[in-house]
């Protein structure tokens, strides 16, 4: 099966070799989607990675588990690609997992003040029960929820979803209804 057959035209525009993504179906549960990434994400090849996920978002692919162990590099570029992917499934009841990333990678996104709004498992089974467990309806509330500000690191209480400002650097933080903090 190619990435063609799972998402429609996945694969007419290629990336170079700097990023190769291979796509896996996950019949259990609804709109799952593992991306086997390898390669490396820049500045470079991040626009492109975004239109082709853009593409698996549009065919109704929500619940994305990004296989990182062969992804060597994620630029400040590529994290944003990974936030736009959030934003674009978090409305329709998705979220994304990024998996077994490498500790070099997983760097960069703790630099950044990005590590806490991913969610970052160590293997597919713990994964797919996430989705699995995520459609049952069952609401626990998160509120009130104490959190640290990405920009600055002073710790914060949210007592409910909505935007906020952080009391110490004024960053504008919006904290949604699963407890996920975003910028602006």
């Amino acid at each position: 099966m190619t990435n063609n057959d799972i998402v429609p035209g996945f694969d007419d525009e290629k990336i170079d070799e700097s990023l190769k993504i291979k796509l896996q179906k996950i019949e259990q549960v609804e709109g799952c989607l593992v991306l086997h990434l390898s390669g490396y994400i820049d500045t470079y090849n991040s626009n492109l990675f975004q239109k082709r996920i853009g593409k698996a978002i549009g065919s109704g692919f929500t619940r994305l588990i990004f296989q990182c162990n062969a992804l060597n590099y994620v630029s400040s570029t590529g994290i944003g690609s990974f936030t736009a992917f959030l934003k674009a499934v978090k409305p329709r009841g998705g979220d994304l997992i990024l998996l077994e990333i490498q500790p070099k990678v997983y760097e960069v996104f703790q630099l950044l003040g990005f590590s806490q709004f991913f969610n970052i498992r160590d293997n597919l089974e713990d994964s797919v029960s996430f989705f699995r467990s995520g459609s049952s309806g069952v609401s626990v509330s998160l509120f009130p929820k104490i959190l640290v500000c990405p920009i600055c690191a002073k710790k914060l209480k949210a007592t409910k979803p909505g935007r906020f400002r952080c009391s110490e650097c004024k960053t504008i933080l919006a904290i949604d209804n699963a407890g996920q903090v975003f910028l602006g």
